[in-house]
């Protein structure tokens, strides 16, 4: 079973705490003095920076290099937790990936590749129907340059947050509650919280945050069913790969050279709720029905129940 994978190694809640506190905070610590330096290095040349301003900030450099300096800090934090794993927990890295032997890159593929022709279909069709929203922003060098970088640096971003969120935290909270449901409940709340400062929120509202909630909820269920977090993996590097590459606004926190620039102003109610309401349930009856999924109230809610260690003796026998 998958959170029960902490069992194996030192997993008192004060480890998982301190980790949180070093990697994830660190990296942001990091990116925070990158950024900062950054910031000063403008302002030292005479720029007039509005500090206030989120969209102010992310628009001071050409879109790759913020787009650099916005990401680096997740892969240093997914090296930190790496690194972590094993003199802290006394646990190889993959125990937080699967209860599988190893790293399933077909459940990641799948994922990714399912996600991302939604998300093609979405622009698509967005495009189709209302092309006014739209204007065209493709610019070949940048456009290559830019994704090389997304495809090197945002599946670490994605990945750094799945463990961190999915894995790390999944399993930490779930042994110390021995159950399924607060591990779920909490990260998908944390997750969806660390998001209160993107620009997203304040050009549409703390209602945002339900999407983002909402999507750490499909993603622990997901990890929960699965006993891992390969299709979480795979989904969260094609959402934000794809967004990218195809469609950003001046109001996101990604500013990229993408194909096309979204004009219209964002719509609270079907943007937000189609997703949660519709989508994200059809994906998660794709993957019950592909993979087998059963036992859904005891993966969900059930117990977490430390193993019974080995009687020597019998062992011996």
């Amino acid at each position: 079973m998958y959170i029960e994978q902490a069992f194996k190694g030192k997993h008192e809640l004060w480890r998982y705490i301190l980790g949180v506190f070093v990697t994830f905070g660190g990296s942001q610590v990091i990116g925070s003095f990158v950024l900062g330096a950054a910031l000063a290095y403008k302002t030292f040349k005479g720029e007039d920076v509005d500090l206030s301003n989120p969209m102010d900030i992310l628009t001071l450099y050409d879109p790759n290099i913020m787009l650099v300096l916005l990401l680096v800090p997740f892969a240093l934090g997914l090296a930190g937790l790496y690194l972590w794993m094993k003199p802290v927990h006394g646990l190889p890295f993959k125990v937080l990936h699967s209860a599988r032997q190893k790293l399933d890159w077909k459940r990641i593929f799948f994922s990714f590749g399912i996600w991302g022709l939604v998300s093609i279909v979405f622009v698509w069709v967005g495009y189709f129907l209302s092309p006014e929203d739209y204007q065209w922003n493709f610019k070949l060098l940048p456009f290559v340059i830019m994704c090389i970088l997304s495809v090197l640096l945002i599946p670490l971003q994605t990945s750094f947050e799945e463990y961190i969120f999915r894995g790390y935290l999944m399993q930490g909270i779930g042994v110390f509650a021995k159950n399924r449901w607060v591990p779920l409940v909490t990260t998908s709340l944390i997750f969806g919280l660390m998001h209160i400062f993107n620009p997203e929120i304040g050009k549409i509202g703390y209602v945002a945050l339900v999407a983002y909630i909402g999507i750490g909820f499909f993603l622990g269920i997901i990890t929960l069913m699965d006993e891992g977090i390969e299709l979480a993996l795979g989904f969260h590097a094609a959402n934000n790969l794809f967004i990218a590459l195809f469609v950003t606004a001046d109001w996101t926190v990604f500013q990229t050279h993408s194909v096309l620039k979204d004009l219209s102003e964002p719509s609270v109610g079907f943007e937000i709720f189609f997703p949660l309401i519709v989508v994200y349930p059809i994906l998660t009856f794709i993957f019950a029905k592909k993979y087998g999924w059963k036992g859904w109230k005891d993966k969900l809610f059930g117990k977490v129940i430390p193993p019974v260690p080995e009687d020597p003796v019998q062992a011996e026998i």
